[in-house]
């Protein structure tokens, strides 16, 4: 029976497909490494609503990532940096300390920061097509993103690993024990620990799921789901359905400080049809439970401390449409303005509606978001790469729900050039 058994076992490892080894392709420490370095100028200025105070945040950036290769044998080693520094243009005089900004961090006396430097090193270790490394992360999973999309990058320390030993089967996990948030040079901003883990897989060419869970110490237990089906036609059209749904239970310690429920599932499903340098789309998003969608911020403010990104939906613009009970519907168009002889030059456009938002005072607060983004990035010459992100919303939300959001108009203008050192 158990020589029946090891056969059957064997047949179905001989049955997976697997891949080359990248380990056994390295050419060094030195030949294979890298440094890319991002000079980014940022500005977010929000105009709220309701008696809020505008804030406005404007800062120069230089991010430098250096990725050694590995060392030759059957086990490399090798390390990997990162070096941040931001300087504030504006922001000062009562502008800065928007949670959703989040250039430079307040000081106790209420002035935001003139200037940032920060640094990072990772041990990293490669058998065949798995890595462990130890020390600056920066995941961009669904579970936990850190943010990347604000002046500096956020980070953590701890321990991942990834593995993609089988062909279109990807495997991360990781115990994290410290987050830096982006707007600081310190690194203590209150999170304990954070451990997740889960993969993604692609079925065939048009089909892929993803699955992950993640457990936040004295705050949260998170599972998410991702589905994508990818349809094309003969005519050069084709179809895309997205599914990402999440599910989150808060430990009660957590749910008190908040005064909200424990429990909330939120998900939505886009239906984008791309039809030349057109692509239409449609989606509808719903939370529901005893609370809204919680992730993001930094535990030492009341947040969850899981990255600023994670929130995989398709409804996430300016507001997220996560509140309470809320349910909401979007229709988006965006232009590739290539196929008219400007290409690098994109345009997007969408409006999101929400309701059935539960609140303190109501049970049906509303929101609505109109999004405009325009985005250039030079193809060819000394350039090359430039790229020119001018972004619009304007989002407005009823007196009722003003305790889960405020309403205003916002604009975001980034301008960036990557390069590659060597």
């Amino acid at each position: 029976m158990k020589k029946e058994l090891s056969l059957i076992a064997l047949s179905l490892f001989a049955a997976i497909p697997a891949v080359a080894s990248q380990q056994s392709d390295s050419k060094g420490f030195i030949d294979d490494s890298h440094l890319n370095v991002l000079l980014r100028n940022a500005y977010i200025g929000r105009d709220y609503q309701q008696g809020a105070q505008d804030r406005a945040e404007w800062g120069q950036g230089i991010i430098a990532i250096y990725q050694s290769g590995y060392t030759e044998g059957v086990i490399g080693f090798g390390v990997d940096g990162i070096a941040q520094y931001g300087v504030r243009l504006d922001g000062g005089r009562g502008r800065s300390g928007a949670g959703g900004i989040d250039f430079f961090k307040q000081e106790d006396d209420g002035r935001a920061k003139s200037e940032l430097a920060k640094f990072g090193a990772t041990a990293k270790m490669r058998i065949s097509n798995t890595v462990l490394s130890y020390g600056t992360q920066r995941p961009e999973l669904p579970i936990i993103n850190s943010d990347a999309s604000r002046l500096l990058f956020e980070t953590y320390t701890g321990t991942m690993l990834n593995s993609k030993e089988i062909d279109g089967l990807e495997i991360n996990a990781g115990y994290l024990t410290d987050e830096q948030r982006k707007s600081d040079d310190r690194h203590d901003s209150g999170l304990k620990s954070l451990s997740f883990g889960g993969a993604s897989y692609q079925f065939n060419d048009q089909f892929s799921g993803t699955l992950y869970a993640s457990h936040v110490e004295n705050v949260l237990n998170k599972q998410y789901l991702g589905l994508n089906f990818n349809q094309p036609f003969s005519t050069g059209q084709q179809l895309v359905l997205d599914f990402n749904g999440y599910n989150s239970r808060l430990d009660q310690g957590y749910a008190n400080e908040l005064n909200t429920g424990r429990s909330n599932s939120i998900w939505s499903l886009a239906a984008s049809y791309i039809w030349d340098i057109h692509t239409f789309k449609v989606a509808y998003q719903q939370s529901s439970g005893s609370t809204g969608y919680h992730y993001g911020s930094y535990r030492d403010r009341g947040g969850v401390g899981d990255g600023g990104n994670t929130i995989w939906l398709a409804n996430s613009y300016w507001s997220d449409f996560n509140g309470e009970d809320e349910r909401s519907w979007q229709a988006s168009y965006g232009l590739d303005f290539a196929g008219l002889g400007l290409p690098g030059l994109s345009w997007t456009t969408a409006y999101v509606r929400g309701d059935n938002i539960k609140t303190a005072e109501t049970s049906n607060g509303k929101e609505h978001e109109w999004f405009n983004q325009v985005q250039y990035q030079v193809q060819d010459g000394p350039a090359k790469d430039l790229k020119l992100k001018l972004r619009y919303s304007v989002l407005r939300v009823s007196s009722s729900a003003s305790d889960y959001n405020v309403g205003g108009n916002e604009i975001r203008a980034y301008v960036e050039y990557p390069f590659n050192a060597f």
